[in-house]
C-alpha cells in the first residue's frame, strides 16, 4: 500500500488552488540565484516586482513616484509589536496607502490600491510551496504561501492525516513556531489555515487553538459531505479569489478593548484580530443581499431574520453586515435598536470596538430629542437607540416623521420580542399627581411608531431564539427567515458548547405552596414571559417572593451553592452566575454566602470573590443601597468577570446580564427564578460560550425549571432548529463511567516494558490476575515517595503498549472532560482519586512527550484542571530525582558527575525525561534574560527530541545527544560573561548585536562589547514601568539605539534588523530593570 505524505497532502492543495484560478510556482524556482528568481535574499517576504506591477497596472493615474512611495511604505512597516504590524497592513490595504502631496497650497492626497475589490480578475493570485525565509538567523520553510499581487495574504500549514502523531495541534504549533521566529511574514497575513489534510481550520493571526474554525460550506447553500475533506472544501469554499477578497476587505475585525492594570492603573489597549467564521460570511452576504433587494424602488422594506443560536457570534455578524451594507447602499443610516439599556451599551460596546471596519463611529441616542437630531441627517451614521425612545410624546397616537429617505437600515436585535406590534389597544390615562385612573387611550406597538418615523426604512432583524409560530408581529415588520444556525451545527462546529442541566430542587426545598404558586406564575409567563411591574406588584408575586426569598430556605440554598460551586471550581477553572427572584434574595443571598465565607467580601469594586450586579435606590433601604452600581460600575465588574485571572468567580444578577452578556470562562448558572421560553433560553446561554478546552456548561436549577426547558425545546424545534438548549447531567455521567472503563481497560493489557518494571518493583502487577493487571490501586494508600515511583511506572507500563502514549492520553483527556462536567455528582466523587491518579500519569507523558517547552496540543489553553494529590502538593514532596533514585546536586546541576549519573540510570525513559526537564529548567532561565541565545539553545533541544520523536535517535543516543552537547552548549554559554568581561544583560545585547554575522567581521568582537555596553546602559535608563505599552517610549528607545549604532560604524544594510532584536531584548529585560530600580 503506497504511504500517505505530507507531500501528496500538499500538492492535492495546490491542484485545488489551480482549479480555482491561482497560478503555480514552486519556491525554489523564484528564490534568490535561481533562474527566475524574484527574491534578492532570503530576507525578503514579499515579491516586490509583482507588487510595483500590480500598483502601476491598479493606479494609472497616479505618478510613478507616489506609487513608489506607496510600495516603499507597506515594505517598511516596522514595530516589535507584530499585531501592530498587521493590523498597520491591513489598513492600507482595505482603505488605500495615503501619500501626501501639495496643490495650490494644499495638502491633498493620493490615495494608492495595492488590490482591486471590485473586480477580482484584476488582480494576481499565486500559489508558492516551500518558500524559505530566514529571519533573525532563523530558516523556515512555509508549507503553502497564497500572494495576491505579490503580498502574502495566506499561510496554510500542512500535517499528514496518516501520520498519528501529525495532528492539527501539531500545525497550530508550528504556526505559533513561524510567528516567534519569522514576524515579518505575519506583518503581510490575513488569514492562517492549519490542516492534517482530513480536518482544517482557518483562525486570524492572534486567535488561540480553539478559536481557529472549519469551513462547512463551499457554496453557502449545503453543507460539505462529512466524507469530503475539509481542506477542499475550506480552498473551495473560502479561498477562491472573489471570496478570500471580500473577506478581506469586509469581514476582519481589530476587536480593542480598555485593560485597566489594578496595582499600576496603566490603562492598556488590548487588540483581538477576529476572522469571519463561515456561517457568518453566508448570512451576511444572503443579508446584504435580501437588504438591498427590500431597499429597492419596488422592495417591500422587510430585509429578513437572521437567527443565529446565542454565542455564535451574532453581535459580531451584527457588525460585519453594518460593515458591508455602508459600503453597498449608498452611504446609508443604520439605526440599531434594542429593548433594554444595558443591551444597548453591549451590542455599542461591540460596534465602537470595530469602528475601522464600519468606517465611522457610531453614536448612542441619549434622549428621544437626541435621536431626531440624529436621524434628521441627509445621509450616513450609525445610530444606537432603545426601542422605548419610539415613544411619542404624551397623548399622542403617531410618532413625528424623522425622514422619508429609503437608504436608511433599522436592525433590531432579538427581533422576536413582543412589543414590535401593529395593533391598537386601550390602556389607562393615570393622573400625574394622585395616580388615579382618569381615562382611556389608545396605544400601539412600537413598530407603528417606528414607521411613522421612518416609514421607508427597510428593516432586519438578528435573533439568538427562534420566532415563535404564534408572532404575527415579527415576519410582519421584518419578513421571514434569512439564514439559520442552530444549536446542533453551532455545537458541531465548535462554535458554541452544549448546555447540561442539573437539578438540585431536593437541596433547597420549596413548601407545597411554594410549589403551587410557581406553577400558577408560569401560567401567566405563558403570555407574557417579561415579568412587568404591574406583576410585581401583584399579591400572587409578593407572596411567591416570600416562599423562595424565606431566611430558612436562602440559608440552605447560600450553603448547597458554595459548596456545588467549589466542589466545580476544584476541577474546572472558570466562574459562576446566580440568578435570583428579586434584588431583596439577591442581596439576601450575598450576605449569607459572606457569612459562610467571609473571605470573598471585599468593600473594594476591583477586589473580592462574589459581587451583586444591581440598581437600586434611597427608598430600597441602606442594605440594598449599598449594593447599587453605577453604569461605569458596572462597566468594571463585566471587565472583572470576564477575564479568567481576575479573582471575582461569582456573580449574583436579577435581570441584569442575561442577554448579551458574554463571558466565555462563565461555566455554571445557578437559577433561582421562575423564567420560561425566550428569557430563559437567552439567560441559559451565558454559559455555551467557547472557552479554552471547556466541554460544556452547566445549568443548575433550584426552582424547577425542567418543564419549560422541555417547552423551550419543543418550540424551539418547531422553529426548524436542531439540538437540544439543555441535556440532562446524567448523560454526562454516562459518558464519564463509559470512559472510566475504556482507561482502566489499558492498565490490563499485556505491555512490553513488564519485567523491567517487575525487577525494580516486584508488587507492581497483580500476582494471581489472570492476565497482567498493573496493580495502580497500591497509589491510593502508598507514601509521598512510593506515590511518585508508581506514577513512574505506570508510565512506563503505558509506554510499553501499542501506541499506548496517544491512546492514554486521548482517552483520560475525554475522561476528564466528561468528569468535569459530571461535577459535583456523588458518581464523579466516588472516583475523583482514581481520576487524579490517571491525570497524574497523563501528565507525565505530555512532558515526555512534548517538545523542549514541555508544551504540547495535548494541553494547549486547559481550563480542566489537575485534580492534585493532597500528598503530592505537601511541602514534604519528594520530586523526581527522588523517584528516581539521585541525589539532586546541590552546586551545579550540569556537572560532570551529576550528568554521568543520569546516563547510567537503569530506565533510560526516566533518564530521558530527567534530562529533558533539567535541560529545559535551565534553558528557560537563561531565556528570561538572553533572547537569542535562549531561542537557540531551545531550538537545539526541540530538534533533538523531534528527532527522538520520529524515530531517528534511540533513548540511548537522544541521552548521549543531550549530555555531550546541549548541556555543553549551556554551560559554554555561561563561561562567556567571565570571557567577554560582561554582565549578564550586557551579554544579552551583545548576542543581539552579534547575530549579524557581518557586523561581527567588520566590527570585531572588542567592538561589538562596547556597544553592548552602551546600549545596555541607554534601556537601562529608558525602561520606564510602562514603556512596553508606550508607543513614544518605544519610538525614543529606537532613535537612541539607532543613534548608538551609527555611531561605532555598524554596518547600516543590517541595523534596522538589529534594532528590533535589541527592542525585544530589551522588552525582556523592562521587567528585570524596572524590578531593580524600585529595589534600590
Amino acid at each position: 500500500m503506497t504511504k500517505i505524505t505530507e507531500n501528496n497532502i500538499e500538492t492535492f492543495a495546490i491542484e485545488t488552488l489551480q482549479t480555482l484560478g491561482w497560478e503555480y510556482v514552486h519556491g525554489l524556482s523564484i528564490a534568490p540565484g535561481a533562474e527566475h528568481t524574484e527574491r534578492e535574499s532570503f530576507e525578503q517576504i514579499i515579491l516586490k516586482h509583482r507588487l510595483r506591477k500590480a500598483v502601476a497596472r491598479l493606479n494609472p493615474d497616479i505618478p510613478a513616484d507616489a506609487q513608489e512611495q506607496a510600495v516603499q511604505k507597506i515594505l517598511r512597516i516596522y514595530s516589535p509589536d507584530l499585531l501592530h504590524n498587521n493590523e498597520t497592513f491591513h489598513q492600507f490595504l482595505v482603505e488605500k496607502v495615503k501619500i501626501p502631496y501639495q496643490q495650490e497650497g494644499y495638502e491633498r492626497s493620493y490615495e494608492v490600491s495595492l488590490i482591486d475589490f471590485d473586480n477580482p480578475l484584476n488582480n494576481e493570485f499565486l500559489s508558492v510551496n516551500q518558500y524559505k525565509i530566514i529571519e533573525n538567523n532563523q530558516n523556515k520553510r512555509p508549507d503553502i504561501l497564497l500572494f495576491v499581487n505579490g503580498i502574502p495574504l495566506v499561510i496554510i500549514e500542512l500535517k499528514n492525516a496518516a501520520d498519528e502523531n501529525a495532528t492539527i495541534g501539531k500545525a497550530y504549533d508550528q504556526m505559533q513556531t513561524y510567528k516567534a521566529t519569522i514576524p515579518s511574514l505575519f506583518t503581510y497575513n490575513a488569514v492562517c489555515v492549519i490542516s492534517d489534510g482530513m480536518e482544517c481550520r482557518a483562525g486570524s493571526v492572534s486567535a488561540g487553538f480553539s478559536r481557529y474554525m472549519a469551513w462547512k460550506s463551499a457554496d453557502g447553500k449545503t453543507d460539505a459531505s462529512r466524507f469530503s475533506p475539509q481542506l477542499e472544501t475550506l480552498i473551495n469554499g473560502m479561498l477562491n479569489p472573489a471570496t478570500l477578497l471580500d473577506i478581506v476587505r469586509n469581514f476582519i475585525v481589530f476587536e480593542k478593548s480598555k485593560k485597566e492594570d489594578p496595582k499600576t492603573g496603566i490603562i492598556k489597549i488590548e487588540t483581538e484580530k477576529k476572522l469571519t467564521a463561515y456561517h457568518q460570511y453566508y448570512a451576511v452576504n444572503k443579508a446584504v443581499e435580501n437588504t438591498l433587494k427590500a431597499a429597492s424602488a419596488d422592495g417591500n422594506r422587510k430585509g429578513g431574520v437572521v437567527w443565529h443560536t446565542q454565542g455564535s457570534g451574532k453581535s459580531i455578524s451584527m457588525v460585519f453586515y453594518t460593515g458591508k451594507i455602508v459600503l453597498s447602499l449608498n452611504n446609508p443610516t443604520v439605526v440599531v435598536i434594542t429593548d433594554r439599556n444595558d443591551l444597548d451599551d453591549q451590542l455599542f460596546d461591540t460596534f465602537a470596538a470595530s469602528k475601522q471596519l464600519l468606517r465611522q463611529e457610531p453614536v448612542q441616542a441619549k434622549d428621544r430629542k437626541h435621536l431626531k437630531e440624529l436621524l434628521k441627517v441627509a445621509s450616513g451614521g450609525i445610530v444606537f437607540t432603545t426601542i422605548q425612545k419610539f415613544l411619542p410624546e404624551t397623548g399622542r397616537a403617531e410618532y413625528d416623521r424623522l425622514s422619508d429617505r429609503t437608504n436608511i437600515v433599522v436592525i433590531a436585535d432579538e427581533a422576536h420580542r413582543t412589543q414590535y406590534g401593529f395593533e391598537a389597544k386601550l390602556i389607562d390615562e393615570k393622573d400625574k399627581e394622585t395616580k388615579e385612573v382618569v381615562g382611556k387611550r389608545i396605544a400601539y406597538g412600537f413598530a407603528k411608531y417606528m414607521r411613522d418615523a421612518l416609514p421607508n426604512a427597510t428593516y432586519i432583524g438578528f435573533t439568538g431564539t427562534p420566532i415563535e409560530s404564534t408572532d404575527i408581529n415579527t415576519p410582519a415588520v421584518f419578513g421571514q427567515y434569512v439564514d439559520i444556525y442552530d444549536i446542533s451545527q453551532s455545537v458541531a462546529d465548535g462554535a458554541t458548547v452544549k448546555i447540561f442541566y442539573e437539578s438540585r430542587l431536593a437541596k433547597v426545598n420549596l413548601d407545597e405552596e411554594g410549589r403551587r404558586l410557581i406553577e400558577e406564575f408560569d401560567k401567566e409567563l405563558e403570555e407574557d414571559e417579561e415579568i412587568t411591574d404591574k406583576q410585581r406588584a401583584k399579591a400572587k408575586w409578593t407572596k411567591l417572593e416570600a416562599i423562595v426569598g424565606n431566611q430558612e430556605r436562602v440559608k440552605n440554598l447560600a450553603k448547597d451553592i458554595v459548596t456545588h460551586f467549589e466542589q466545580r471550581q476544584s476541577v474546572f477553572d472558570g466562574k459562576g452566575m446566580i440568578v435570583a427572584m428579586s434584588r431583596r434574595i439577591a442581596v439576601d443571598l450575598y450576605n449569607e454566602i459572606i457569612r459562610l465565607r467571609p473571605n470573598w467580601h471585599s468593600d473594594d469594586l476591583s477586589k473580592g470573590t462574589v459581587k451583586v450586579v444591581m440598581t437600586a435606590s434611597s427608598a430600597d433601604g441602606p442594605v440594598m443601597q449599598k449594593m447599587h452600581t453605577t453604569k461605569s460600575e458596572r462597566k468594571a465588574l463585566s471587565d472583572r468577570m470576564k477575564d479568567p485571572a481576575d479573582p471575582m468567580k461569582l456573580v449574583i444578577v436579577r435581570d441584569m446580564w442575561l442577554t448579551g452578556f458574554d463571558a466565555p470562562c462563565l461555566h455554571t448558572m445557578y437559577i433561582d427564578k421562575p423564567m420560561r421560553g425566550h428569557t430563559l433560553m437567552q439567560a441559559i446561554a451565558r454559559v455555551n460560550r467557547v472557552f479554552k478546552d471547556k466541554p460544556g456548561g452547566l445549568v443548575v436549577d433550584y426552582l424547577g425549571i425542567a418543564s419549560d426547558l422541555k417547552k423551550a425545546l419543543s418550540f424551539y424545534s418547531d422553529s426548524g432548529g436542531k439540538g437540544d438548549p439543555a441535556e440532562g447531567q446524567e448523560k454526562a455521567v454516562a459518558a464519564m463511567l463509559e470512559k472510566l472503563e475504556v482507561v482502566r481497560q489499558l492498565f490490563f493489557e499485556e505491555s512490553k516494558t513488564r519485567e523491567a518494571i517487575m525487577i525494580a518493583e516486584p508488587a507492581a502487577y497483580y500476582a494471581d490476575y489472570p492476565g497482567t493487571g498493573f496493580n495502580y490501586k497500591r497509589f491510593f494508600s502508598a507514601s509521598p515517595k512510593e506515590k511518585l515511583s508508581i506514577i513512574l511506572q505506570a508510565e512506563e507500563h503505558i509506554l510499553g503498549l501499542e501506541d499506548g502514549k496517544n491512546r492514554f492520553i486521548r482517552e483520560v483527556t475525554l475522561l476528564s472532560q466528561a468528569f468535569v462536567l459530571s461535577m459535583p455528582h456523588e458518581k464523579a466523587l466516588a472516583i475523583k482519586d482514581e481520576v487524579a491518579f490517571f491525570q497524574a500519569v497523563k501528565a507525565r507523558l505530555v512532558k515526555f512527550v512534548g517538545g523542549g517547552t514541555g508544551r504540547t496540543d495535548i494541553d494547549i489553553e486547559t481550563a480542566i484542571k489537575q485534580i492534585v494529590d493532597e500528598a503530592l502538593s505537601s511541602e514534604r514532596v519528594i520530586d523526581i530525582f527522588d523517584a528516581a533514585g539521585i541525589k539532586k546536586p546541590e552546586i551545579s546541576i550540569l556537572s560532570e558527575e551529576f550528568l554521568l549519573e543520569i546516563k547510567g540510570m537503569k530506565h533510560h525513559n526516566l533518564a530521558l525525561e530527567l534530562l529533558k526537564k533539567v535541560l529545559n529548567d535551565e534553558i528557560k532561565i537563561r531565556s528570561k534574560t538572553n533572547l537569542v541565545k535562549g531561542k537557540a539553545l531551545l531550538e537545539m533541544l526541540e530538534n533533538a527530541i523531534k528527532k527522538y520523536n520520529n524515530g531517528l535517535l534511540t533513548t540511548a543516543e537522544i541521552i548521549q545527544f543531550l549530555v555531550d552537547e546541549v548541556a555543553k552548549k549551556i554551560r559554554e554559554h555561561d563561561e562567556r560573561e567571565k570571557k567577554l568581561n560582561l554582565s549578564t544583560e550586557e551579554l544579552a545585547f551583545y548576542d543581539a548585536l552579534a547575530e549579524n554575522k557581518s557586523a561581527v567581521e567588520v566590527l570585531g568582537d572588542e567592538k561589538l562589547r562596547i556597544i553592548a555596553i552602551e546600549v545596555a546602559e541607554k534601556v537601562k535608563a529608558n525602561a520606564t514601568i510602562d514603556w512596553t505599552i508606550r508607543e513614544s517610549a518605544r519610538a525614543k528607545l529606537m532613535v537612541l539605539v539607532k543613534r548608538t549604532l551609527n555611531k561605532y560604524g555598524y554596518p547600516p544594510d543590517m541595523q534596522q534588523k538589529a534594532v528590533d532584536t535589541v527592542l525585544k531584548q530589551a522588552e525582556l529585560l523592562a521587567d528585570y530593570f524596572t524590578q531593580t530600580a524600585k529595589d534600590d
